[in-house]
């Protein structure tokens, strides 16, 4: 009888034993597959990247780079450092047309790194220097603008003080309580009176482990598309082409 009873209390070890090894080799499988999915989609895009380079598929030669005013590039700040992957992006980008794009990183990585990028662009110019200079550059110009997170945290703290210089005249003038609520369009006037307003980018391309915007001012991009691109390091014509032509694909109804 004890040892049946000493029998009945292992049965629940060992099942919990099968259960465990069980549960882990479901999820060795299942991670298997998810990493097999990611590696072919992987393969199919190097693929395509490659056959878009080598012009064999013809609906990417139809190009509308018109329909792209303003393009965003976000570079997460430790692949910024990477200046010549950097200018290649931008050989590229003025090789398909785009006239106006600004470089980002949160560190002000592309900032300091200005002076050696614009001298291996013979097309390029600064964005505050573009109104002097576009008569005298060529078709191919591309217009810059250098970015970084403490311009965008700047530009808050300057803008929050018109609104405070604001808010203190209605508070003389006698104004109701209503009239003293700032909206975002006051937000958006407070910007470009300080200059740091800026242009709303179309389509902002982010280069980078991270799916997001690292920081890159959110009132500049309240109507824009925004794409993950991946690692900088491995930035391909094919797939920057390739976005560009689905942005330009895309119906727009926002009213801009």
């Amino acid at each position: 009888m004890m040892d049946c009873k000493n029998e009945m209390k292992r049965m629940p070890r060992w099942t919990t034993h099968i259960g465990n090894w069980g549960l882990q080799m479901l999820w060795y499988f299942l991670h298997f597959i998810v990493s097999l999915w990611y590696f072919a989609l992987c393969i199919a895009n190097m693929l395509e990247s490659y056959l878009i380079s080598s012009s064999l598929l013809k609906k990417y030669k139809s190009l509308d780079i018109d329909k792209l005013r303003y393009l965003a590039i976000v570079i997460e700040s430790e692949e910024a450092h990477q200046t010549l992957n950097v200018i290649k992006l931008l050989q590229w980008l003025v090789a398909i047309g785009a006239k106006r794009v600004c470089l980002y990183d949160a560190e002000g990585v592309l900032k300091k790194s200005k002076e050696s990028i614009l001298e291996k662009l013979n097309d390029a110019v600064l964005f505050e220097e573009a109104d002097d200079k576009h008569s005298g550059i060529g078709k191919k110009l591309i217009t810059l603008e250098f970015t970084s997170l403490s311009d965008g945290k700047e530009a808050v703290v300057k803008a929050a003080n018109v609104l405070f210089q604001s808010y203190l005249k209605l508070g003389d003038s006698g104004r109701t309580q209503e009239e003293q609520i700032f909206t975002e369009a006051h937000m958006s006037e407070a910007l470009r009176a300080i200059g740091c307003g800026g242009p709303d980018p179309d389509l902002l391309l982010v280069y980078g482990p991270a799916r997001c915007h690292l920081g890159f001012p959110p009132w500049r991009i309240r109507y824009t598309e925004i794409v993950h691109m991946g690692s900088l390091q491995s930035v391909r014509y094919g797939s920057l082409l390739k976005a560009i032509y689905k942005f330009t694909m895309v119906r727009q109804n926002y009213g801009k």
